[in-house]
């Protein structure tokens, strides 16, 4: 079983992908085998005034990620989710469910660090 967090602006498979890591709006956890998934409420990072990155990193390690899916992740996110052994896949666009299947399909590449600066909006 591969557990994926994929950053979403909303509940379901058909939401987009949200940009920001984070900052997003929910965490769509997904396990890749069975095509189940949940949504998970990120509502205490969208207006943290610093530490939203560590904090949603520290969610998605909790949810039992192995791998996150998000369009850009900043620096301390990063090396938060790096030592937590969770693969970062930054710069997925579409929706959810096309963000998943790219994954699946191997048509995402692991990120080698950060794609963005912290605080990025």
């Amino acid at each position: 079983m591969l557990k994926v967090v994929v950053t979403s602006s909303g509940e379901k498979l058909d939401s987009l992908v949200d940009q920001r890591f984070g900052r997003c709006g929910w965490f769509v956890v997904a396990d890749t085998e069975t095509g189940e998934y949940r949504a998970v409420n990120n509502v205490q990072n969208l207006n943290a005034a610093q530490g939203a990155g560590i904090q949603a990193a520290q969610t998605a390690s909790r949810q039992g990620a192995e791998a996150v899916i998000t369009g850009h992740c900043g620096p301390k996110a990063f090396r938060t989710l790096s030592a937590a052994g969770i693969k970062v896949f930054s710069g997925a666009g579409g929706t959810v469910g096309e963000a998943l299947d790219a994954f699946k399909k191997g048509k995402l590449q692991e990120a080698d660090g950060a794609d963005v600066e912290g605080h990025w909006t």
